[in-house]
């Protein structure tokens, strides 16, 4: 049986209209667990008010779970979990909507 890790995710949290925060949540994973995994756990068992996209089950909409992970884009869904800190930010160059949600579609869509 695999040992349990310990990643302490810094989000960033808060709207369009303030100041940025950060909190820091613990989450013990196992291998092959994704960044996805543990942002939903904490959503479902630490703070509900946390704003997260995704759309796994629907393959027109992937690519919902875009952020910045330890400052370079990713998908939170490919990206694994690995022991210590990791910073979890929405994308700097979209409208911020809250906490990790940006507006993706561009501007002639929305």
């Amino acid at each position: 049986m695999n040992k349990p890790h310990l990643v302490h995710l810094k989000i960033r949290r808060g709207g369009p209209d303030q100041p940025a925060r950060y909190e820091e949540f613990p989450f013990e994973f196992e291998d092959g667990q994704s960044v996805l995994d543990a942002l939903r756990w904490i959503r479902g068992n630490r703070d509900a008010s946390l704003a997260v996209r995704f759309s796994c089950i629907n393959a027109n909409a992937c690519k919902e779970c875009v952020m910045r992970i330890d400052g370079r884009t990713g998908y939170a869904c490919t990206t694994p979990l690995h022991p210590g800190d990791m910073l979890i930010e929405p994308l700097p160059n979209k409208r911020l909507i809250r906490d990790l949600v940006t507006d993706t579609l561009p501007p002639d869509e929305r």
